[in-house]
């Protein structure tokens, strides 16, 4: 059997997409914005809200590049969730988009890339990674940069997630 790199890209990024739906379940909206707390300990690590939003900026970057037409990004979705970003506590709910707004993002925009990778052909994966340095280094055709973002840059902030989850007491997804 054959499978094209744009269906491979996908099948482990639809895999991840019902990670990342799992990983939401229990989650209470008040605290989607919150660092953990253990006791009084206040732990400073991504929150959902952060994770969910950061990684809503990647599907529109790889449907950018695919030449596809994209979400558009407001500029504080850009500002508060880029890679140039830190994950602040928002117990009062200013600094981020509600969640329902984030996660509708996420999969809006991911389930749109699912579609578009599975249409591409090999051809568009083997042109060169349009970054410059060490990321252009590391991934230097677009189908590496492409199944990084859709997989192993997914999955990292995915495990923040379940960190998040334990940390919280909510168990495991």
């Amino acid at each position: 059997m054959t499978r094209s790199l744009g269906n491979t890209i996908a099948d482990s990024l639809q895999c991840s997409l019902g990670y990342a739906e799992r990983l939401l379940k229990g989650v209470p909206d008040a605290e989607c914005a919150r660092f953990a707390r253990i006791s009084e300990k206040v732990i400073s690590s991504n929150h959902p809200a952060f994770i969910y939003g950061h990684l809503s900026l990647y599907a529109p970057r790889v449907l950018e590049q695919l030449e596809q037409v994209t979400p558009a990004i407001s500029d504080h979705f850009q500002r508060v969730f880029s890679k140039d970003a830190n994950c602040i506590d928002d117990p009062d709910g200013t600094i981020y988009p509600p969640m329902a707004e984030i996660t509708n993002y996420f999969q809006v925009g991911h389930q749109t890339l699912v579609e578009a990778l599975r249409s591409t052909s090999d051809t568009v994966f083997q042109k060169p990674n349009p970054a410059e340095g060490r990321m252009a280094e590391l991934f230097p055709t677009l189908g590496s940069l492409h199944n990084f973002y859709c997989s192993g840059h997914l999955m990292v902030h995915l495990g923040q997630m379940s960190a998040w989850r334990r940390m919280c007491g909510l168990g495991s997804a």
